[in-house]
């Protein structure tokens, strides 16, 4: 499988702070990765260095096997949408025309930004000026824009921070649907279920260093515990071990039409870093 990002022993210091440390993973052609960790674990950092807005201090990183001074190109850029703290909107113009622009910008048919509105579920406020929308709302346009162009490869930075539970739940499946149709996403997160409902691969980042980089299930196998717990009729809890032992007990509960629910004892994500990292994600 094609690597469209290839990272080798990444280090970005600012003054007497270091970012970035020694930091190695890749990304495959048509894969969502996620980079987890709390604020100031260097997310953005990294972020703005595959970008082209920083320059690593040491290391390599290639984006479409280019390097990072060569990512400025007109070609390579129009391959790329970004969505970051910074993406500024023109404020006294509508949503409509803010992205009427960059259809302009990236050659696109105007007919993509009722497609996209869509998605980010703001058709019907496509009129509205800018500079009268909440946060949530011009988040959601900047998302909007990032996508306009159906980029092969979308930086995500903290993608739904300032959502509510509906918006975020479509924006996941308008993601979900611009994956299947060959954009790579690459996304920063501290919200776990995030990661785990569209990612296909994580990476927990913290103080500037990968703790760790798996797949969300198994990540979650791994630390998980050794035992199953049982709820039954009663409503006694009983916990059995994931063995043969363990099975023969569960398959007893259920024939004696005691076994209400089993759990598994998998932890979240979130339990997975506080382990790791001693902290938490907020």
């Amino acid at each position: 499988m094609e690597n469209i990002i290839e990272v080798k022993q990444l280090m970005k210091t600012f003054q007497n702070k270091t970012a970035l440390k020694d930091v190695t993973f890749t990304i495959q052609k048509g894969e969502t990765f996620g980079l987890l960790g709390p604020s100031g674990s260097g997310k953005t950092t990294t972020i703005k260095i595959l970008t082209g807005q920083l320059l690593p201090t040491r290391g390599d990183a290639l984006v479409f096997n280019n390097e990072l001074q060569h990512l400025n190109k007109p070609s390579t850029m129009k391959r790329i949408g970004i969505l970051t703290d910074n993406s500024n909107l023109y404020e006294r113009l509508t949503i409509y025309d803010n992205l009427s622009f960059y259809c302009d910008l990236y050659d696109v048919n105007k007919k993509r930004i009722d497609e996209v509105l869509e998605t980010v579920n703001l058709q019907n406020d496509k009129k509205t000026i800018v500079s009268k929308l909440s946060k949530g709302m011009k988040q959601r346009v900047t998302l909007a824009r990032a996508i306009l162009h159906k980029p092969d490869l979308l930086f995500l930075d903290e993608p739904t921070s300032a959502l509510d539970p509906t918006n975020t739940k479509q924006i996941h499946e308008g993601l979900k649907r611009l994956n299947e149709q060959g954009t790579t996403i690459f996304l920063t997160t501290h919200d776990m279920n995030e990661a785990e409902s569209i990612c296909d691969r994580i990476a927990f980042l913290h103080n500037g260093e990968i703790e760790l980089l798996d797949t969300p299930q198994n990540v979650r196998v791994k630390h998980a515990k050794p035992t199953i717990e049982l709820l039954l009729t009663d409503n006694r809890l009983i916990t059995v071990p994931k063995n043969t032992e363990g099975v023969q007990e569960i398959q007893r509960y259920m024939n004696s039409g005691e076994l209400l629910t089993m759990h598994s004892n998998e932890p979240t994500l979130g339990d997975i870093f506080v382990q790791l990292t001693g902290r938490n994600l907020s």
